[in-house]
């Protein structure tokens, strides 16, 4: 016990001694083109996350030895990356433009929120942060230490995560890079599988919650995620990484600038690829992230331009299959098994998937800045984006033998193949592929008569003449292709302490949705009679489940066959009053979105959709004042007319349009206050927002008699919910060694009404009505109390460890209005998950390597490998008779959140 505590007292000297011989790092941070002072911009030692930041005055005092390089950021402004001496003077950061100075490459159409001037709520990610802490992680989850925000990894496969903020799901919160808005103009999600290369370019990320400070007619009813990536740098140099991690990933990284030369050109391009098994049994993947950017800014020219493209082509093994509790624990390893996957199988001794993930989606954009004078800029962006890519899935009546009826189907896996005995696994319950392969060749006759396929193998999907055997298994993709262009300009003036601007906003953006063939597992074709215009084809032909390969967009296809056109227009407005003390923003803005969908299976009758044309608009506000130079409060409000979504404008997948369809209804207010100290700050706000005339479609079963039971599509209008809150957010640093930050978020967010739905069959006849009885349910899905807190702490110059706890409550499940309980008046609610709490931990080193800089990394996440469920996707409450893990029926279906992972990398700069 003595040598232990003398131990300890020799490691707590140690750090005393270094905290009294650090020598110090001072100096002063301000807006070049105003000459203002920035509190809040973050110093740090490269590879360091700790370090300090600017007080009220723009001023700052960092004890480190002064060698390495200094990095001074603020979002909005351009990193700079300086040799760090003892007196660094006044350091002048330049607006944000086209970033040919450092790390980022976006224009001035980008709204960035700035501390004590912005009337928002916002939290800033460094980019520091970002290379350092998320590792083999999702994108998404660095973003879960900042309030408001629960992001989780779903199924577990390779970018298959979600992010929510304020409760609201990613349909309801705008995600912008680089200030081009990236939500599917059809359904509204973000799929984070497209933009895994956002981990190795992403240079900042700005969560404004709430309305934000977009001037885009954006889904801003969460909030507004801005992230900012790299480009064309001044300096010459690159840098080599690779990572490895837990259940065989690896990335390699390489990029390099050339340095802004004598004429104002400067490039900057990127080319990583990473690979990996998967923490859940059977989701390997692998992708490549590609990224250039070249820059003209020659000195002393009005006009500066860039040129970017930025993708991450990949593909990846998914669980799509609901698992509930039981599954954990019937299957895998003893106890909850986390990493269970009721889709995982092999072929041929190799792993085989029906769900296969694989998507290539370039993004292209041009950046041109031109000060016309003093006061008046113009700034315009041109982007566009053929994403190419689906996901793969089961086809034919496999059911209709139980030796390949693998994947149940509204039930779990226990009730399918422990109690019913269907589908053929092998002794730890994975699929035989090889047996589906067997299966279709021995059960499909050879004597088949469909012409020109004479005594080949075909199946089908429900045609069983000529020989066709429809109790068969292939595995199709569904395809999600698009051609997506825009267009952002923007006229800003400034004059004294007053600013204007007038933006136009253009978007044209095409949908592709259609089946194609992928492998026919031992078949020779198979007949696809879902085209109704045809009295069916046999298709021999596939394709690749591949991000490069061609995705049959001109080749035949099976089951559907649909476009899309989502067009949009709108003008926006802002004027802006700031005297350093009062700053008070309105702006406002109008569109038109129109619809329409062509449809070359499924309605011959009506082909081509008449064109629906959608106005929308918003107003929104506020003020800050400064009372001090320490404290500002704040207040916003606005209105948000909002246009629905593709399918509210054409529901139950035909061509008609809802003529009863109307725009969803936001309201928001919110007040805040702001403290800015030397080393202690703190942003805490409350908000109340109001979603309502929602649209709904889900399928339900109806009963139309005592016999009969028929699919049917309940079309829910007017809904409304209500999501109140208050968010904290803070900062200590008892010395710049040290960095404490904690953040916590309090919602209460329920609907508000019983809602009406009138249920439609496939023919758009009415079969009845149904009521959803959930007046004050909690929304689900997403946490309504949640509290971080994190320490990061630096020895000496060149060593960082940190240490981050994450406590969720208020976590409910995802319930839907499948869940019959809700057409009860006396239903029991949404249901409640476990709370729980993760730890994480890292570690940095900074050295010399060959005369250069490298930095080495170190990530534990989930150190004390907590089992806990992250979201459920079905709300079975327990009863009396009901087995149960931790108060929750196991017959539940739910992820589990990832065990102990970790991950470590080395990067070397030249």
């Amino acid at each position: 016990m003595m040598r232990q505590i003398f131990k300890f007292g020799l490691v707590g000297a140690f750090m005393l001694m270094s905290s009294l011989t650090f020598a110090q790092i001072s100096g002063k941070v301000t807006d070049a083109s105003t000459g203002g002072v920035l509190p809040g911009a973050t110093v740090v030692i490269e590879g360091n996350t700790t370090g300090t930041a600017t007080g009220p005055d723009g001023t700052f005092k960092l004890d480190a030895t002064p060698e390495g390089t200094l990095v001074i950021s603020f979002i909005g402004y351009e990193t700079a990356n300086l040799t760090a001496k003892t007196d660094m003077g006044t350091i002048s950061l330049q607006p944000t433009a086209l970033g040919l100075a450092s790390a980022t490459v976006i224009a001035n159409v980008v709204d960035i929120a700035k501390v004590r001037e912005t009337p928002v709520a916002v939290s800033t990610i460094s980019p520091q942060e970002i290379e350092l802490k998320v590792g083999n992680q999702e994108f998404p989850e660095i973003m879960n230490s900042t309030p408001g925000v629960y992001a989780t990894k779903q199924g577990g496969g390779y970018g298959d995560s979600r992010i929510s903020l304020r409760g609201f799901d990613q349909r309801n919160t705008s995600f912008l890079i680089n200030g081009q808005p990236v939500n599917d103009m059809e359904n509204g999600w973000v799929y984070w599988s497209n933009w895994q290369g956002l981990t190795d370019v992403a240079s900042g990320i700005q969560i404004q919650r709430g309305l934000g400070a977009s001037k885009l007619a954006v889904p801003s009813v969460g909030g507004t995620v801005s992230i900012v990536t790299k480009a064309a740098q001044m300096e010459e140099g690159g840098s080599v990484s690779e990572t490895i991690g837990n259940d065989g990933y690896t990335k390699t990284s390489v990029n390099y600038s050339t340095g802004k030369n004598d004429n104002g050109w400067a490039s900057s391009f990127l080319l990583s690829k990473w690979a990996g098994d998967g923490y859940v049994y059977g989701t390997q993947g692998e992708g490549w992230t590609y990224f250039g950017a070249i820059g003209y800014a020659p000195d002393g020219s009005d006009h500066a331009l860039n040129l970017s493209l930025l993708g991450a082509g990949q593909w990846h093994h998914q669980r799509d299959a609901w698992v509930s509790i039981r599954d954990y624990q019937n299957f895998g390893e003893e106890g909850i098994d986390r990493r269970w996957n009721t889709d995982a199988g092999y072929l041929n001794g190799e792993e085989y998937s029906l769900r296969r993930n694989f998507y290539n989606k370039p993004l292209a954009t041009f950046n041109w800045d031109w000060e016309i004078n003093d006061n008046l800029t113009l700034n315009t962006s041109l982007y566009g984006s053929a994403g190419r890519g689906g996901g793969t899935g089961p086809r034919g009546q496999n059911f209709r033998n139980g030796d390949i009826d693998f994947i149940p189907y509204r039930k779990d896996l226990t009730e399918h193949y422990l109690e019913n005995g269907a589908g053929t696994r092998d002794e730890d319950g994975f699929i035989n592929f090889d047996t589906a392969v067997a299966t279709n060749i021995a059960t499909t006759s050879d004597s088949g008569t469909v012409a020109g396929f004479e005594g080949q193998l075909i199946g089908s999907n429900g045609y069983t003449d000529n020989g066709v055997n429809r109790a068969v298994l292939v595995r199709r993709a569904s395809m999600n292709s698009h051609n997506w262009v825009g267009a952002i300009s923007n006229l800003e003036y400034k004059n004294g302490n007053w600013r204007s601007s007038l933006g136009v906003d253009l978007r044209k953006y095409t949908g592709y949705h259609y089946r194609a063939l992928n492998d026919l597992l031992g078949l020779d074709g198979y007949y696809s009679t879902g085209n109704r215009n045809s009295a069916g084809q046999v298709i021999n032909t596939t394709i690749e489940a591949s991000p490069f390969a061609n995705t049959g967009l001109n080749g035949p296809k099976l089951d559907y066959y649909n476009i899309g056109k989502v067009n949009w227009a709108g003008v926006n407005g802002l004027v802006e009053y700031n005297n350093q003390v009062i700053s008070a923003v309105v702006q406002a803005g109008v569109s038109n979105q129109s619809y329409q969908r062509e449809d070359y299976f499924d309605q011959p009758d009506n082909p081509v959709s008449d064109v629906a044309n959608l106005p929308g608009g918003y107003v929104k506000g506020g003020a800050n004042y400064n009372i001090n130079e320490n404290n500002n409060v704040f207040v916003n409000a606005g209105v948000i007319s909002r246009q629905p979504l593709f399918d509210a404008v054409f529901p139950n997948y035909a061509n008609t349009i809802n003529e009863e369809v109307e725009n969803e209804q936001i309201q928001s207010l919110e007040l805040g206050y702001g403290y800015i100290g030397d080393n202690f700050t703190v942003n805490a706000n409350v908000y109340a927002t109001t979603w309502g005339n929602r649209f709904l479609s889900r399928g339900v079963d109806v009963q139309v008699n005592d016999s009969t039971e028929v699919e049917g599509v309940a079309q829910f209008a007017g809904i409304d919910v209500q999501h109140n809150g208050i968010e904290l957010e803070t900062t200590y640093r008892p010395t710049n060694r040290i960095k404490l930050k904690g953040a916590l978020s309090l919602g209460d967010w329920k609907y508000t009404d019983n809602f009406s739905a009138t249920i439609y069959d496939d023919s758009q006849n009415e079969l009845g009505t149904e009521t959803l009885y959930v007046k004050g349910v909690k929304v689900g899905d997403a946490a309504q109390f949640v509290a971080n807190g994190s320490v990061d702490y630096r020895l000496g110059n060149n060593f960082n460890f940190d240490f981050g706890y994450r406590f969720v409550d208020g976590l409910f499940a995802d319930w839907s209005v499948q869940d019959n309980s809700f057409y009860s008046a006396d239903n029991a609610g949404a249901l409640q998950l476990p709370s729980y709490g993760v730890a994480d931990l890292g570690a940095t080193a900074r050295f010399n390597l060959f005369g250069n800089d490298a930095i080495f990394r170190v990530n534990v996440n989930n150190l004390f490998d907590t089992v806990y469920i992250a979201e459920s996707n079905t709300n079975i409450h327990a009863d009396d008779v009901s087995t149960t893990w931790n108060g929750i029926d196991v017959r539940n279906s739910v992820w589990f959140g990832f065990g102990r992972t970790w991950n470590a990398s080395l990067k070397y700069n030249f």
